[in-house]
């Protein structure tokens, strides 16, 4: 899922494209991609796009008439910048979005139609597509532990819910969560004023740090390789590579449709986390330890 560096790299390459030009026609290719129906998507033909700006993990079009397109990708979903009249390419194109200048395209490579978008009027209709967590790179330190102990939960599922932190995903928190040296599965309630310190540090430097190196990535171009799993990234969709700091194995946890990366060394103390269903399948098999794991062959 396209996530806050990513997010704002698309909306500031789409800035020079479409800001102050008219939208002259929107050509849907899903009928699942829609999920509003007033005020209808044709009263935004023809308007002029005044602003461009995130909410979350969603792109927001402020158009002529206090109008508001909110797109959501989700998780597959894809923008493209094409010559003028490009169509919405085979099965995964949901959308085209015409400019003078140029065709915006929607893509979601996946058979799950998640992505979204929606026409609302207003700022307080628009105010209903705002999740409301905290802009952690707007923040200080007492918001962000505020936030981050809200609720009690673990440090991974905390970072994500988009209710407490905004436009932070699977990726990001794997990646910040190494950098601050902690365990995903470390609950809120029990962190102390230095590791909460460490964390915000964290925070803020992974997401400043990829949110330059995607735009440096750009350049004067459009994003067309975005993606949650990039070479450079410490511990994400790494399963079974060395850490970069310490060359131990990389291991996981996977939960429904999510996948938590972590060092055991450098994040856990040296244990190896149980993974709900595997745990339970091999029990007494199941390694405790890195000396253990590594006792079996490494990565498992």
């Amino acid at each position: 899922m396209p996530e806050l560096p990513d997010v704002v790299v698309y909306i500031e390459c789409l800035r020079p494209r479409v800001v102050e030009q008219p939208l002259e026609r929107i050509r849907l290719a899903s009928p699942f991609l829609l999920r509003s129906v007033d005020p209808p998507l044709d009263q935004v033909v023809g308007k002029h796009v005044r602003r461009l700006r995130r909410l979350g993990k969603r792109i927001v079009f402020e158009m002529d008439g206090k109008l508001f397109l909110v797109l959501h990708l989700m998780i597959a979903g894809r923008l493209h910048w094409k010559a003028k009249g490009a169509k919405p390419p085979g099965k995964i194109g949901l959308a085209a979005f015409d400019f003078p200048n140029g065709t915006l395209t929607l893509t979601e490579a996946s058979t799950k139609k998640r992505a979204s978008l929606h026409l609302v009027r207003g700022e307080e209709q628009l105010a209903q597509h705002q999740p409301g967590g905290l802009e952690v790179l707007e923040a200080d330190l007492p918001a962000f532990r505020a936030a981050l102990q809200r609720d009690n939960h673990t440090l991974k599922r905390a970072l994500t819910d988009p209710h407490l932190f905004s436009g932070i995903g699977n990726a990001y928190s794997d990646e910040l969560l190494h950098r601050a040296r902690l365990s995903p599965l470390a609950w809120t309630s029990r962190l102390g004023d230095e590791e909460a310190a460490r964390l915000f540090e964290a925070t803020q430097v992974t997401l400043r740090e990829w949110t330059e190196r995607l735009r440096a990535e750009a350049g004067d171009g459009f994003p067309e390789r975005v993606t949650a799993f990039r070479p450079g990234m410490a511990v994400h969709g790494r399963f079974g590579e060395p850490c970069p700091d310490c060359g131990t194995a990389v291991q996981r946890i996977i939960y429904a449709e999510n996948e938590t990366n972590y060092c055991p060394r450098c994040q856990t103390n040296g244990k190896v986390l149980a993974d709900r269903s595997l745990s339970r399948l091999l029990k007494d098999d199941w390694p405790r330890s890195i000396e253990e794991l590594e006792e079996r062959g490494g990565s498992r």
